[in-house]
């Protein structure tokens, strides 16, 4: 499908799906919108988006559909006026972080009405966003993944194919536990300098100037109270789900989840 003859839908406009559409509209394709709060959309309707009535009348009228609502529940929700709406061999994808599980759920509903599903959850901030230099983490069929690649491409600097559905939020939960856990190292690597009498801010230099920096460590300072929490909490969740009875995935998870649980303290 070429940019002018792809109908592009988009469903959850929070900061990182405001973003990614933004960057599919600017890339040229023909964006429709559908959302619950029409200041959500209003930006992207003054720059020439155009909005559904309706969940089915977006499903039933473009070719490619992203969503990056919420969580699982709200996934299952837009999912169950949209799936039905959809033409065979249009093609849906989530962007959102959802339960692998829920994906390959998804994709059985799909493949009984000929849609080729992609899980395509992102890896990166706001800003990226912006810039189009998010990580997209994909699973689905080689035939999934090609239809969706031009769009994914607008708003992804890597977009890279992992597995079959599903194997995108397994790599997407792992990278959220990894970022909680490092932050959860950081903390711990502060907390101790303290006890040691070291100034706070020499030591960070120390280690973010050493074998010991981290992703973690640079963002630890910026860090105010629990603001980062509740998304990490569920994603993190989501990874002890995932890898009950897996020893790797519960020592990532038991030391993220350490330094969740003081950032919701401090709050």
């Amino acid at each position: 499908m070429s940019v002018a003859d792809t109908k592009v839908g988009f469903i959850g406009l929070g900061r990182m799906g405001g973003s990614i559409a933004a960057r599919i509209l600017a890339s040229g394709y023909s964006l429709k919108l559908w959302a619950r709060r029409a200041e959500s959309m209003a930006q992207l309707l003054g720059g020439g988006a155009n909005e559904a009535a309706s969940i089915a009348e977006l499903g039933a009228s473009c070719e490619y559909v992203g969503l990056c609502v919420l969580d699982d529940a709200a996934i299952a929700e837009v999912c169950d006026a949209l799936i039905p709406s959809m033409r065979a061999g249009s093609l849906l994808a989530v962007h959102a972080t959802i339960a692998p599980d829920s994906c390959e759920a998804l994709k059985v509903r799909c493949d009984e009405r000929g849609i080729l599903f992609v899980d395509a959850p992102v890896d990166g901030s706001g800003q990226q966003a912006e810039a189009g230099e998010l990580v997209v983490m994909c699973g689905g069929t080689d035939e999934a993944i090609t239809g969706a690649r031009p769009v994914l491409e607008t708003f992804g600097r890597l977009v890279i194919h992992l597995g079959p559905a599903g194997a995108g939020q397994r790599a997407k939960i792992i990278c959220n536990a990894m970022l909680a856990a490092d932050l959860g190292l950081a903390r711990a690597a502060m907390n101790l300098g303290d006890r040691f009498g070291l100034d706070r801010a020499q030591l960070h230099e120390v280690l973010m100037n050493g074998a010991a920096q981290s992703n973690g460590l640079s963002l630890f300072p910026h860090l105010t109270g629990p603001r980062p929490a509740p998304l990490l909490h569920k994603d993190t969740a989501l990874m002890r789900e995932a890898g009950e009875g897996n020893p790797h995935s519960q020592l990532i998870a038991h030391t993220a989840q350490h330094w969740l649980d003081a950032a919701k303290a401090s709050g």
